[in-house]
């Protein structure tokens, strides 16, 4: 290869750099502009992430407080609670990012195929957060709170001085907030489901015909999934259980119709071969 044929393969690529790091400034700067606005809101944030609790805690006449164990907790409780609102508050912007450096390099039908799944991504992160704020977070509380005892003194005539040691929850803001955006973190992603096995259908790594072929292995993972991330009762369980398996059943249609689309374009332009076992396949 000679030295002109190394400049000239060179350049594409010092521009393609030079663009990503363009869209990495963009980003990171809408970022901190996000970060640094939550943090001003950083006490509303907080009051609403703790409503859960608080909810609980009333429901068995409790006074909703959280203690502040270290001096700094309260600090970077508030540095936790505006990074995770700054990074929502410029998803839109990072995702815009995201698409302006990838579409150049996409043909239009790739583009279009993508731009959905760009936007139905951040939508069901929210559902899924939303899912565990709303249902899974009290019923997972309330069991945690269930395990209070109250203190209570010795039986009179037994000459005895000990007491029955209570047992009240006093939690630190900092294992509340890490708890809680965990949950609703872990219920975001497990909500990605359909999203990324619809795109991967798309791109022909999976057919419906494999989900179908492997849903009681899917079946055994979900259960394990809902054990692992729910508190150990079954409602909560089996509640997120039912939501994960119909979002995988949800997905295996959505593939079917991907299936059907790609099928009916491609008998329209005479590539189909209809196969013995009546399964097509493209020449």
């Amino acid at each position: 290869m000679s030295a002109d044929d190394i400049e000239s393969s060179s350049a594409p690529l010092m521009e393609h750099l030079a663009e990503l790091r363009q869209r990495l400034i963009w980003s990171v700067s809408a970022f901190i502009v996000a970060l640094i606005l939550c943090y001003t809101v950083s006490d509303p944030i907080f009051n609403f992430l703790t409503q859960p609790i608080c909810h609980a805690m009333e429901a068995r006449h409790q006074a909703c407080g959280l203690t502040m164990i270290k001096l700094q907790e309260g600090f970077f409780v508030a540095i936790r609670i505006s990074a995770l609102g700054g990074l929502v508050l410029a998803f839109p912007v990072i995702s815009y990012q995201l698409w302006r450096f990838v579409a150049p390099g996409l043909y239009k039908k790739e583009r279009q195929a993508f731009l959905p799944f760009l936007i139905a991504s951040p939508a069901m992160f929210i559902a899924g957060a939303a899912f565990a704020y709303y249902l899974i977070l009290p019923m997972a509380f309330g069991f945690f709170l269930s395990f209070q005892q109250p203190g209570a003194p010795a039986a009179e005539g037994t000459g005895k001085a000990l007491q029955q040691a209570g047992i009240i929850y006093q939690g630190s803001i900092e294992a509340y907030l890490s708890l809680t955006t965990t949950f609703i973190t872990a219920f975001g992603l497990c909500f990605q489901l359909p999203v990324l096995l619809t795109l991967m259908g798309k791109a022909g790594i999976i057919s419906s015909q494999s989900l179908v072929s492997m849903r009681k292995y899917a079946v055994l993972v979900i259960l394990i999934l809902a054990a692992v991330v729910t508190p150990p009762d079954v409602v909560s369980q089996l509640l997120l259980f039912s939501v994960v398996y119909a979002l995988y059943e949800v997905s295996i249609i959505l593939i079917r119709r991907i299936e059907k689309q790609r099928e009916a374009e491609l008998r329209a332009e005479g590539l189909w071969v209809d196969d013995p076992d009546d399964e097509g396949e493209a020449k």
